[in-house]
């Protein structure tokens, strides 16, 4: 089992590590972490070993556990780095996946410090039977059913995981064997996270553990499959960057979806599930849409699929729009609609709606925000109201020289003050799916 410590893919890095470390191992202190740097240090054939502690902060014992994990580096004659996590989890932000997302980075960030290329993980043959039970009953797709690769170049770094076919029992009998000492978290035993509570039910799918692990390989494979036709596919539909969509609509669906889901990953850097699926239900070699996407939004424009980043902001044509009528006016060009309905409180006459003009901010603009207040430069009133970029996103709206209507902040607070009946209430809304055709704009420029 030692032998096996510390396997390299036949990948080499982009470029030689320079000094320092040779082998990096994740060393949270626990039975199998403690077991694979042991036999990576006795196996290591001179190489350098350097063992890699995230302090979690966590739990009460974490600076306790931290010193047991450099103790135990040092007997072992390995060198030792580690790192404590600061923040917490934004909201609705689970603790596991804010924890991991913080010790991939810590990982990764320590073994490129230490001059490491390769980093070993201490996961086994259970860990990925539970990965791919979890994945599944997500309703992931290939990526998720993959589970975790045996090994994996991350800018620089070889994430590499030598005992994943490995039983945890022969972990186990190993750790004994040699009389090592390891750390355990009683957070293992939680139920409130999913795989401690699938962890507490194991013994009902011990024997499905080999069979569930050789699905996570079946999957790699199909997943490296996927790969390779979507590469193909991609040099004919988006040989340029954009999508062709004609070129795109004329795949099978399947391919389709995975050409599609393989061109948002390089546009965007990931493929949401949900982005995928509709816009198969929705794009059309003759789209003219937006849809929003991470860091940006997408738009399909004469025949082609584009990422825009959330730093090109959306700018439309000046022009006249008459809206003293209820209803729906789309602005495709300004990725938004304007709502209109009457209202028995305030609001804008309708006489006054009929010939607004329809602008990007040019600097200078003056909005009063409430009817005994100072008009003030806009720019104020947005810092004042404490919008971001994108809540003030839109065009504005202004009758003849007055600034009317700005998004985020609503009506000027004179526009209330204009006499005249029926009164309609205005709201712009940035809408990336416009509903093309609803309610009537009438632009004269």
């Amino acid at each position: 089992m030692a032998g096996s410590a510390t396997p390299r893919p036949a990948e080499p890095p982009a470029a030689a590590p320079c000094g320092g470390f040779d082998i990096a191992v994740a060393f949270s202190g626990g039975l199998d972490s403690t077991a694979l740097l042991h036999a990576t240090a006795r196996s290591c054939g001179g190489r350098r070993v350097l063992a890699l502690h995230v302090n979690h902060g966590l739990q009460a014992a974490s600076e306790a556990w931290e010193v047991h994990c450099r103790a135990q580096a040092a007997a072992l004659g390995v060198g030792f780095a580690s790192v404590q996590l600061s923040g917490k989890p934004a909201p609705g932000e689970s603790i596991e996946a804010w924890a991991r997302a913080g010790r991939h980075a810590a990982l990764q960030a320590m073994s490129l410090d230490a001059g490491a290329d390769l980093l070993l993980l201490a996961h086994h043959r259970r860990d990925q039977a539970e990965t791919w039970l979890l994945q599944a009953m997500r309703g992931a797709g290939l990526a998720g059913q993959a589970a975790m690769p045996a090994a994996q170049w991350r800018d620089g770094v070889c994430w590499a995981r030598p005992w994943l076919a490995q039983p945890r029992e022969r972990i186990e009998a190993y750790a004994h064997e040699h009389g090592l000492r390891w750390i355990e978290d009683p957070s293992n035993a939680d139920p409130r996270f999913a795989r401690n509570a699938l962890r507490q039910h194991w013994a009902a799918f011990a024997e499905a553990e080999a069979g569930l692990a050789q699905s996570a390989v079946w999957a790699q494979q199909a997943l490296h499959l996927a790969e390779e036709v979507a590469e193909a596919d991609l040099g004919v539909v988006a040989p340029a960057g954009p999508l062709d969509l004609a070129a795109w609509a004329g795949l099978t669906p399947a391919r389709a979806s995975n050409a599609l889901r393989a061109w948002l990953a390089e546009q965007v850097g990931q493929a949401p599930a949900s982005l995928v699926q509709r816009l198969v239900r929705e794009l059309a070699p003759a789209a003219s849409a937006r849809w929003p996407a991470p860091g940006g939004w997408l738009e399909a424009y004469r025949g082609q699929l584009q990422w825009r980043p959330q730093s090109e902001s959306l700018q439309g044509t000046e022009r006249l729009l008459d809206l003293s009528q209820p209803g729906c006016y789309p602005q495709p060009d300004w990725g938004g609609v304007w709502r209109v309905a009457a209202t028995e409180h305030g609001g804008v006459p309708a006489e006054c709606l009929r010939a607004l003009r329809q602008h990007a901010r040019v600097g200078g603009e003056q909005f009063q925000s409430a009817p005994r207040s100072t008009a003030r430069a806009l720019k104020k009133a947005y810092q004042s109201a404490a919008l971001s970029a994108s809540q003030r996103g839109g065009p504005l709206l202004s009758l003849g020289e007055h600034l009317l209507y700005a998004p985020g902040l609503g009506l000027d607070a004179r526009a209330s003050q204009l006499p005249g009946q029926p009164r309609f209430f205005i709201e712009w809304q940035a809408d990336p799916d416009l509903p093309q055709g609803e309610g009537a704009a009438s632009p004269s420029e």
